[in-house]
């Protein structure tokens, strides 16, 4: 097993593939953690990276990038920055209630695994 550290350009580009195929599904009005998102995508306890990742993302991307959040459903973009203004903007206005910095995830949280017969 190889570490972080090894990984090939072609591995880190079929990790960050898979991040973003998962990303994209989010619907609007959920959220995920960047530790879900990693599971759900395949690249295990990788939490810190997809935050990484999402970080590098360019200013026009169409990801929904603004629907992962740290454990517990909370905001980690500072408020007053220009993106974490831009992620409480997003999701206020797909519904998405906030409260002291946080999502409540029983409420606003994305379980795909839910919907499967």
């Amino acid at each position: 097993m190889t570490g972080a550290g090894d990984m090939t350009q072609e591995n880190a580009e079929s990790r960050r593939t898979a991040l973003y195929l998962v990303l994209n599904q989010i619907p609007p009005g959920k959220v995920t953690s960047y530790g879900e998102l990693a599971q759900m995508a395949g690249l295990g306890r990788a939490a810190r990276w997809v935050g990484r990742t999402l970080s590098q993302l360019p200013p026009d991307t169409r990801l929904p990038w603004h629907r992962v959040l740290g454990a517990g459903g909370r905001l980690s973009l500072q408020q007053g920055t220009p993106s974490g203004d831009e992620q409480r903007a997003r999701l206020r206005a797909e519904g998405v209630s906030l409260r002291n910095n946080r999502v409540d995830m029983s409420r606003h949280g994305w379980r795909p695994m839910d919907h499967t017969s």
